[in-house]
């Protein structure tokens, strides 16, 4: 997997995460235990850091960046999508940022909301633990209220993927 220190900023992938040898990590990038990092995704720490939680998947395509004020945050069994690109926000815990979505600078995501597919988060917005946001630029539903423990069946099946993957994944050509 390439995994890449710049200068003095080098990732700390934790022992039970697992970054696909497509994946690509530069800089200060910290991975937390049974996370996933799929094919074609970017994690870069090269302005500033970017944390991963523990069982957080980041899947294929997906880029997340950062700047010199602004830290890239995201949380626990965290699911972000395929495609999806993450610059300088605050993501908490039991999130689904879904395929497509773009989430900006200075946003928070508040614990067990979504960001529909294809959303775009303006910098510096909200989103209220809980809710939904969807559109471009993306709007909070309103009344809706995400149920509690909606997205842990995909929590639980990329920690098991990612396991299966690190046993299981070969090259053949």
């Amino acid at each position: 997997m390439p995994v890449y220190a710049l200068g003095d900023r080098e990732p700390d992938i934790h022992p039970e995460a697992y970054v696909h040898p497509d994946a690509v990590v530069i800089g200060d990038v910290r991975i937390g235990a049974e996370s996933s990092v799929w094919p074609t995704a970017v994690l870069r720490g090269d302005d500033g850091y970017i944390v991963v939680g523990e069982r957080t998947s980041i899947q294929d395509g997906s880029i997340v960046h950062t700047t010199a004020r602004q830290p890239t945050l995201i949380g626990s069994d965290v699911t972000v999508g395929h495609n999806v690109h993450i610059e300088a926000a605050d993501i908490a815990d039991k999130v689904l940022i879904s395929s497509g979505s773009v989430v900006l600078n200075g946003s928070r995501i508040g614990e067990g909301a979504i960001v529909a597919a294809g959303a775009v988060v303006s910098p510096n917005s909200v989103v209220p633990p809980r809710a939904m946001a969807l559109g471009v630029p993306a709007k909070v539903r309103e009344g809706y209220e995400v149920p509690e423990g909606r997205f842990q069946y995909a929590v639980d099946s990329y920690v098991q993927r990612g396991k299966r993957f690190r046993a299981e994944l070969r090259r053949v050509s």
